[in-house]
């Protein structure tokens, strides 16, 4: 990562009077929208902004919430004196790193059986992670219904088409997938368990596993059985 993505600069504009944030990489990015920063994104420039309509003690609380939380991280911030501060705050793993994590097993799988278990907790009845985002969405459709400006009502119907047709789509080929995978109980050809070991008769010193470098991925003359069983979902 380079070091000037670790850069934030947070200062109030002197002509339009706006406190900016500018710089950094996408978690700083992160940690800005998540202290109440709103992002803009320009042909030849992107920033964040706090939102309009605080007042002067407001938008001070926020810039040096925002600080805290980018020094906490290690991130070097150039900011006004009014938001500078020595303070720190705990720093959680957000919810959607966690569903990252997720991800991160699915590379380290070796076995249709173990994607197949990951894949259910997004697709699993009820309780599984996209029933949470339908929920999620439903929710805010629901918020925007009542609020009263003659534009809330299609913003409220978008969202609940989101909820119902589009993610209903990504839920039913998720579905197949996983129940695919569930039935097929095979190692996967290209990947294998790490011992981590190294054979006595290794040759590169640096070498920290006996693990052949990865082969070419085969290349895909019909379409695999799930693309069949995403249809018979839909």
């Amino acid at each position: 990562m380079a070091l000037a993505d670790r850069i934030v600069a947070l200062r109030r504009d002197p002509h339009s009077d706006e406190v900016l944030a500018c710089g950094g990489d996408p978690e700083a990015h992160s940690i800005l929208q998540r202290t109440g920063f709103v992002p803009v994104v320009r042909l030849h420039e992107a920033y964040h902004r706090l939102p309009t309509g605080l007042d002067r003690d407001e938008e001070i609380r926020m810039a040096t919430r925002a600080v805290t939380r980018l020094r906490t991280v290690r991130y070097h911030v150039d900011c006004d004196t009014d938001f500078d501060t020595e303070s720190t705050e705990p720093h959680h793993m957000p919810l959607g790193a966690q569903v990252a994590s997720l991800a991160a097993g699915i590379r380290a799988s070796t076995a249709t059986d173990d994607v197949a278990e990951i894949l259910t907790e997004l697709t699993a009845t009820h309780d599984d992670i996209l029933a949470a985002l339908n929920e999620v969405l439903t929710a805010s459709a629901d918020f925007y219904q009542g609020l009263g400006r003659p534009a809330d009502i299609y913003v409220a119907t978008r969202l609940r088409s989101l909820a119902y047709d589009s993610l209903g789509l990504v839920r039913s080929s998720l579905q197949a997938t996983r129940s695919d995978l569930a039935d097929r109980h095979e190692p996967h050809p290209l990947r294998r368990e790490c011992a981590n070991e190294v054979e006595p008769d290794e040759s590169e010193a640096s070498a920290v596993c006996a693990c052949p470098p990865p082969g070419p991925v085969p290349a895909v003359s019909s379409p695999p059985p799930v693309a069949s069983a995403v249809a018979r979902h839909r």
